[in-house]
């Protein structure tokens, strides 16, 4: 939830006149590189981390130390490349991920490109960055980009350490594999201790750290001037006051004498790194055998090498981390410098996963013929005959590209814009593009390559690239598009093709939702129009219809999250509408099970007679057998569907040969797709309090003896699918004692500081009912946060090497270190009672508590509780 950045207070007339008088800060778009940079010259990176931690600030000075901006954007100001939209600038927060492309090393060389590190190559390579957001509420936002990612660096506030969301995005990292640096930012500011986030990175996020530079403080205030390099065995000073261009450097032999503490750390920290390295890399040992056994003589070239073999391990044990002060435009050229040198390009990671007609498969293997797509174990031998008999030539040869839309946004001036990474083969100008998802066919009319808010065209994105294709009408987020030669736009591809999907990108659950409705009956087409289009945008939004009262609701992952969506729906996609207080979203669930209820659908659907019938029940999910011979799929919501079709088997066809049989306009999948959209419009409107559905097996059965007509079609299914769960849902709720709802349990990382600990424990566990899960100190030896009990593993601390803080005999006052004293609670609370909790924990903590939260599982609610809340909706309450 919302955390300290947003305690930044702009005046809404000053944002409005930060966002109109922004100026263009790119120094040019005419001369940017249009020709196709090579995979192994391309780097697709993210910057993750917690909110407020600098991700922007840095992202702004990697644009200006490029040559792509020729000022320094600034957060307070509103002025970044990144952060565009106005609610971001306003703000001072990122909302939506940024792409934006650049070059580095720049091109000619700069003398903010000289001389910072010891690169492996000088050859220019094409970065595209994504900067994601820090706030818990688009958690999406940032799954969505690191699907796509070959690297990411991760930063960590020198004063704070690692923070509860910074250990959340680590492992939503672990999950794609992705290999991360770390650098840690804000060392300039009073409280920076280097040391101990240094430590917090093995304890708390499980990986060794290689520390490959080191602070270095001014000896007379203990101010950051500079930073160690200890792969190059030299000091980098950044001149106070200046833009970062200018970096003087300092061989080791010139630190010894006046600056001799700080040339024995550097020693000991290359000692360390050699030591770490050889622990995990025998080339390593090697080399430093050949050395004599003196780890200052190891080249930088070879340790660069090894330090880049080790990010890309699986999973990543060692992470290499590096130091500065973004805002201070101090180490920012070194990281730039490291994100070339020790993360892959596209071409060195593993084989993309993907699914073919319900095959986890592998994309590379597939395109390699390592797959016969012609003949599935799981297909019958009528199926196999149709699938050689298809019209189009099945060929995997014919794959000219494999694609996935990965974000989806709204442009005032360019119209919709879809961001794509390919994965094979290239898009180019006016190719076919099948949707595999919604199996429809568009054309990409136009290329670009994004520069934040500024774009040029292409001819072509290739694979390995992340690029825009302006002007789709109906591709969202998360969707695969494949062009394929010869391909029938209204058909597509072949089976099992035309099936290809790469791995989709998991929506959370939406906790809270509020109320849309159009100011008059001539608003209304448009208001739904562009509430479509927001979800496209955003797939974690969802939109529901309320039958009996006609209102429609918008449901998102938090507060600010439904903020930002209403401010968008109205300010910036212009949608006239009136939108309601925030709401939490209940879930109501079955106790009772119901009787079979059949029904049969006989009307005219867009004027054309329609029948179709089936029977249905429901019951609690937990534990529900699936029989012999039945179909079962799993709904949101923990629901699941079972649908049983007696004659038939598993692929939809008689296990009689005497048999029914399904009638060829009506196959096995369009069958099972239009139950489940049925049962799923069912299950999103309980019966009692119209809220969604939760834990609930529905069971369907479809006999074509008596539930098969002449004029049955998908959509006749559909409806009579929604009607007979309808029905039983009822049925079930007249047979219970009484209602029965679901309320969402949070599971909140809550920091405070040492003083305050006692209060906030006792708030939580009292007066909001809360289940303490774990207390945890920063100088814990082991993470007990919210990920704690993952399989990571267990770093003792006294083994980590983090030089003192800070160098040269100044040490922090205790005041500032009893300050810096954190303590993190994370505990079970229901999120009714984490409504508005961020003021009152300030005002507990006089203003230094931050928490986080997010959803751990939905909860059946005590009759009481059920009553005290059939009150409130009784009484009017929102």
């Amino acid at each position: 939830m919302t955390v300290s950045c947003l305690t930044t207070k702009l005046h809404v007339t000053r944002a409005i006149k930060l966002v109109h008088q922004a100026r263009r800060l790119f120094s040019s778009t005419r001369g940017l590189r249009q020709d196709v940079p090579s995979p192994s010259k391309t780097r697709n990176i993210g910057i993750i981390a917690h909110i407020d931690a600098g991700k922007t600030t840095t992202t702004e000075r990697m644009l200006y130390y490029s040559g792509l901006t020729r000022r320094l954007g600034d957060v307070d100001e509103g002025s970044t490349v990144t952060d565009f939209l106005p609610a971001e600038r306003a703000r001072g927060i990122t909302i939506q991920s940024a792409a934006v492309t650049f070059t580095w090393p720049p091109t000619p060389p700069s003398a903010s490109s000289a001389s910072t590190s010891t690169r492996l190559s000088d050859t220019p390579h094409n970065i595209n960055l994504i900067d994601t957001p820090g706030h818990a509420d688009f958690t999406f936002e940032v799954l969505r980009s690191l699907r796509i990612l070959d690297g990411a660096v991760c930063i960590l506030d020198g004063v704070a350490g690692v923070e509860a969301q910074t250990e959340q995005v680590w492992k939503q990292a672990s999950v794609y594999h992705i290999p991360r640096l770390v650098f840690v930012n804000k060392l300039d500011r009073d409280g920076a201790a280097f040391a101990k986030t240094v430590r917090e990175v093995g304890t708390r996020l499980g990986a060794w750290p290689a520390v490959c530079q080191i602070p270095w403080w001014r000896s007379k205030d203990g101010k950051l001037q500079g930073v160690g390099d200890v792969i190059g065995l030299r000091a980098l000073l950044y001149p106070e006051g200046g833009d970062g261009k200018s970096v003087d450097s300092f061989a080791l032999e010139q630190l010894d004498g006046q600056h001799a503490i700080f040339a024995d750390e550097l020693r000991k920290a290359r000692c360390a790194l050699v030591e770490l390295l050889s622990e995990h890399d025998d080339n390593m040992v090697e080399r430093f055998l050949e050395c004599e056994e003196d780890h200052l003589l190891i080249s930088p070239v070879d340790i660069v090498r090894s330090l880049r073999k080790l990010t890309a391990l699986t999973p990543q044990s060692i992470t290499p981390l590096f130091a500065g002060a973004s805002f201070r435009n101090i180490g920012v050229q070194p990281l730039l410098d490291a994100v070339v040198d020790l993360l892959p390009a596209p071409e060195e990671r593993p084989d993309s996963e993907a699914s073919l007609a319900d095959r986890q498969i592998r994309l590379n293997d597939l395109l390699n013929g390592k797959i016969d797509v012609t003949k599935h174990s799981h297909l019958s031998g009528r199926k196999e005959k149709a699938l050689q008999g298809a019209k189009t030539p099945l060929s995997l040869k014919n794959i000219e590209t494999c694609a996935l839309a990965f974000k989806v946004v709204s442009d005032p001036k360019r119209g919709v814009l879809v961001y794509i990474r390919v994965y094979s083969g290239s898009v180019r100008r006016n190719a076919q593009l099948y949707n595999t998802n919604l199996k429809t066919t568009e054309r990409a009319q136009r290329m670009l390559r994004m520069y934040a808010n500024d774009a040029v065209d292409v001819e072509s994105i290739a694979a390995g690239q992340i690029g825009v294709i302006p002007g789709l009408k109906s591709t969202r987020t998360g969707d695969t598009l494949i062009s394929y030669t010869g391909a029938n736009p209204k058909v597509g591809p072949p089976p099992p093709l035309n099936s290809l999907q790469l791995r989709p990108i998991t929506v959370p659950p939406p906790v809270f939702f509020t109320s849309v409705e159009p100011n008059s009956l001539a608003e209304e087409k448009h208001v739904h129009e562009q509430l479509a289009l927001l979800l496209r945008e955003d797939p974690s939004l969802n939109v529901t219809q309320d039958v009996d009262s006609g209102q429609t609701h918008l449901s998102g992952m938090g507060e600010l999250h439904l903020e930002i969506a209403r401010d968008r729906l109205i300010n910036d996609l212009k949608a006239n509408a009136r939108i309601g207080s925030i709401r939490i979203g209940y879930r109501e669930a079955i106790t009772t099970p119901s009787s079979i209820t059949e029904i049969i659908f006989d009307r005219d659907i867009a004027g054309k007679p329609t029948k179709a019938g089936c029977a249905a029940s429901v019951t609690a999910s937990e534990g529900i057998p699936v029989s012999p011979g039945a179909w079962s799929t799993d709904l949101a919501d923990s629901n699941v569907m079972i649908v049983t079709t007696p004659g038939l088997d598993e692929d939809g066809l008689p296990i009689d040969a005497d048999g029914p049989a399904l009638p060829g306009s009506l196959s096995v999948d369009q069958l099972r797709s239009a139950l489940r959209s049925g049962v799923s419009a069912a299950l999103s409107r309980g019966p009692s309090f119209s809220f969604p559905l939760h834990s609930t097996a529905v069971h369907v059965t479809f006999d074509m003896t008596s539930h098969l007509f002449a004029t049955t079609s998908p959509s006749a299914l559909s409806a009579a699918a929604r009607l007979a769960v309808t029905k039983a849902l009822k049925s079930a709720v007249d047979a219970s004692p009484g209602p029965s709802l679901m309320e969402p349990v949070m599971l909140a990382t809550i920091s405070v500081d040492e003083p305050s600990l006692g209060g906030v424990v006792h708030d939580i566990s009292s007066a909001r009912g809360g289940q303490i899960v774990s207390l945890d100190s920063d100088d814990a030896s082991a993470s007990t946060g919210p990920e704690a009990g993952d399989n990571k593993p267990v770093i003792d601390p006294a083994r980590i090497y983090a030089p003192p803080d800070p160098f040269g005999g100044m040490q922090a006052t205790d005041g500032v270190h009893a300050a810096g004293r954190m303590r993190q609670i994370v505990a079970r609370v229901p999120l009714k009672e984490m409504v508005g909790y961020l003021k009152h924990l300030r005002s507990l903590t006089k203003g230094r508590g931050t928490f986080t939260m997010k959803v751990d599982q939905f909860e059946r609610m005590s009759s009481q509780r059920v009553k005290v809340l059939m009150g409130e909706m009784r009484g009017g309450l929102d």
